[in-house]
């Protein structure tokens, strides 16, 4: 383990450095929800932070599996999907020791997985309940300023968006956006028929988590 964190932490400390020499990845978890949703948005909102923050991040992301030892491999997982979320006991130890390595976890609500997600990260983390994070917090101003918190990108239910986060030894280690669908913004713009305007505010704010993720 202790290899793992120490590569993870290598990749960290060079990677703005090598050109496209780390992929960020999404998470594959049990359950049945389809976690395989949204297939374009993290390769879009990779494009969108090379181009306008000078990363040098892979646009072809990796899939992992939640269990995976392969996890520790990557600096920013993004999990979303509509429905069920299953996490067994192994599967909640590892992503809570990504986590605890240095890891980031962005927990993006297509709909229908809030009441799932919430029972499994209490297994990551028993003593830790997702906090609504103040609209000065670092991640709605690191590079685009969002003056009211995390933008409202698609209507479901008639409900504010709420960036909410896991708090571990002083360190925000999980980002959850709910009732915000940030993942539809960042989609192929034919696939929502979201305006340009709309889609431009999504992949500004999911500039902010990455941003946020590799410096702090």
């Amino acid at each position: 383990m202790k290899k793992k964190i120490f590569l993870f932490l290598l990749i960290i400390s060079f990677s703005f450095k090598t050109e496209n020499n780390y992929k960020l990845a999404v998470l594959k978890y049990n359950g049945g929800g389809d976690w395989y949703s949204n297939p374009t948005s993290l390769k879009n909102l990779v494009i969108f932070c090379n181009e306008k923050l000078d990363l040098n991040i892979n646009p072809i992301y990796d899939i992992v599996d939640v269990g995976s030892s392969e996890i520790f491999n990557y600096p920013f997982i993004y999990m979303t999907g509509h429905g069920n979320v299953y996490f067994n006991e192994f599967e909640a130890k590892n992503l809570r020791e990504y986590l605890l390595a240095g890891g980031f976890l962005h927990i993006d609500d297509n709909y229908g997985m809030d009441k799932y997600i919430r029972l499994e990260m209490k297994k990551v983390f028993p003593d830790l309940d997702f906090i609504e994070l103040p609209i000065n917090h670092d991640i709605y101003n690191i590079i685009y300023s969002f003056k009211n918190g995390l933008p409202k990108i698609h209507e479901h239910d008639n409900k504010p968006s709420q960036g909410l986060g896991l708090i571990k030894n002083g360190k925000l280690v999980c980002y959850y956006s709910y009732e915000s669908d940030l993942g539809d913004g960042w989609e192929d713009g034919s696939i929502h028929n979201n305006s340009y305007e709309k889609r431009l505010e999504a992949l500004k704010m999911g500039a902010n988590i990455i941003s946020y993720a590799f410096t702090k």
